[in-house]
């Protein structure tokens, strides 16, 4: 029987694109089916123990990069390790993926999460500027004025914080995370064991 995975990402996290087209591919093999939960992990750190980037000590952040560099040449991945724009806002581009999430659109919405942390890891783009986003929803051939008019409905904000407290009650501290049978695998490096628990 086909497995479920909650993937649980941030549109601003490396690591969530260092494992997203490997992830998709995996699903696929096994048949899987995804449901996408974008999430503000910088509430998810403060109750998790957790810190955003700049609070961290200068020694986890001197090895992040170079995990980074490790990873990008592993996979052979185009990945800018400072990239201009990073941090982006993430909230208008969360709230149009949550919009084709809440329209039972998942392969859409799993579409275009990834393609905005290409967008931002890997071509240099403001994730966050409104002509730029519209042009990442088109290139994903969605119809760009309809995503962003769904995504700008008062209850995806609300949507956003519910699912942030979802993530929290199930546990999940950190982008990205799968969820298969109630198992939590945290991060790009443990896509090797969700492939295991998906062929089990």
């Amino acid at each position: 029987m086909a497995k479920h995975v909650d993937y649980y990402v941030s549109l601003n996290s490396p690591w969530t694109y260092l494992g997203s087209k490997r992830f998709e591919a995996m699903a696929g093999k096994h048949g899987a089916s995804i449901t996408i939960w974008p999430v503000d992990f910088g509430s998810v750190f403060a109750v998790s123990g957790g810190l955003p980037l700049p609070k961290r000590a200068p020694q986890r952040q001197a090895y992040r990069m170079m995990e980074l560099k490790r990873w990008r040449d592993h996979l052979g991945v185009k990945l800018n390790l400072e990239p201009k724009f990073f941090p982006a806002n993430e909230v208008p581009a969360a709230k149009c993926v949550i919009a084709l999430r809440e329209q039972g659109r998942m392969a859409d919405a799993v579409k275009l999460a990834h393609a905005v942390l290409h967008a931002l890891w890997a071509e240099e783009n403001n994730t966050g500027d409104p002509a730029t986003l519209r042009a990442i929803i088109a290139g994903c051939g969605l119809d760009a004025d309809a995503v962003i008019r769904s995504s700008e409905a008062p209850e995806m904000a609300a949507k956003r914080e519910a699912y942030t407290k979802h993530a929290i009650d199930h546990g999940v501290f950190g982008a990205p995370s799968f969820v298969i049978d109630g198992e939590i695998f945290w991060g790009q490096d443990r896509l090797e064991f969700v492939d295991r628990k998906l062929a089990a």
